[in-house]
């Protein structure tokens, strides 16, 4: 009876110390958003395995969530963590505040985010803002080069654009009112068609994005915003309030990123995706090891 107690005792202390074991040895995890595009996708990486590396956490990646109103529901909602995110989106679209300066646009991001318990960190270094893209042929024919002088002509186009542009108030609907632009038609379709469907000459100009990496192999023409329509769109961090709370050394991890992707760089990260068929994890890694920011492995 003693012999069977002492047994009972030790496969008692054996299950309790297993237990205690699988509870402390567990690593923690954060989540990262991104949106159904590359560079949201690239900067989550960027910002995941730098967190990674820097406080050993798991990171799980729930990518290519939707257009920028599903990944901010998330993120609101508490279902992920951390996301990158860009100024003018968030004062226009989920505020619906007018945006001013790039200043006064982050200032305003940090303002209004905080009402939501969520800590906007210092921006990435770019702005990827809106434009309109066509054969580079066809816009030298026509001596086009601004926005105004593409209205006096827009009425011939066909106009392929993302289905959040076609919907945002910063997007199509502002857009047309400010230049007084009249597509011959708008057709909605995903980023990616866009550039299949001007090379087919299923539409003759498009919506792109200053980063877009497949500007950097089409021979298309980007126009100039010459009125300032669109606001700025600064890409940055955005962190949950409690989960800065739990690893209050997120924000310098993430401060190491600031103003160390340009314009360029993003273009060309994109384009090593979407041209070269990199994947995402290795040009994210390449671009953190460039930087210094986490070693070969």
């Amino acid at each position: 009876m003693l012999k069977n107690k002492r047994i009972l005792l030790l496969v008692t202390i054996l299950l309790a110390s297993m237990l205690s074991g699988c509870i402390f040895n567990e690593k923690d995890s954060l989540r990262l958003g991104s949106r159904n595009n590359t560079e949201s996708i690239i900067l989550s990486n960027i910002m995941g395995q730098l967190i990674e590396d820097r406080l050993g956490v798991d990171i799980i990646y729930k990518e290519n969530l939707g257009g920028s109103s599903v990944v901010w529901n998330a993120m609101t909602n508490g279902h992920i963590d951390v996301i990158p995110d860009y100024t003018g989106t968030i004062v226009v679209t989920y505020y619906q505040e007018e945006p001013g300066t790039a200043e006064e646009t982050l200032a305003a991001t940090k303002r209004l985010v905080a009402d939501d318990h969520i800590t906007a960190l210092g921006t990435f270094g770019f702005n990827n803002t809106y434009t309109l893209a066509l054969d580079e042929e066809k816009a030298e024919e026509l001596g086009l080069v601004t926005f105004s002088d593409f209205a006096k002509v827009s009425k011939d186009f066909t106009l392929g654009a993302v289905f959040e542009f076609i919907d945002r108030p910063d997007g199509l609907p502002g857009f047309e009112k400010e230049y007084d632009i009249e597509f011959k038609d708008v057709k909605g379709m995903d980023h990616g068609m866009m550039y299949r469907a001007i090379g087919a000459n299923e539409v003759n100009v498009i919506n792109s994005y200053t980063t877009d990496g497949q500007l950097a192999i089409a021979n298309l023409r980007v126009l100039e915003d010459d009125k300032s329509y669109f606001p700025p769109y600064h890409a940055l961090p955005l962190v949950r309030d409690e989960t800065l709370e739990e690893y209050p050394e997120l924000e310098e991890i993430l401060g190491l990123l600031e103003g160390k992707i340009d314009e360029k760089t993003m273009q060309i990260m994109n384009g090593k995706v979407d041209n070269d068929g990199i994947m995402v994890e290795l040009v994210a890694k390449e671009f953190l090891v460039d930087h210094g920011f986490i070693e070969e492995k």
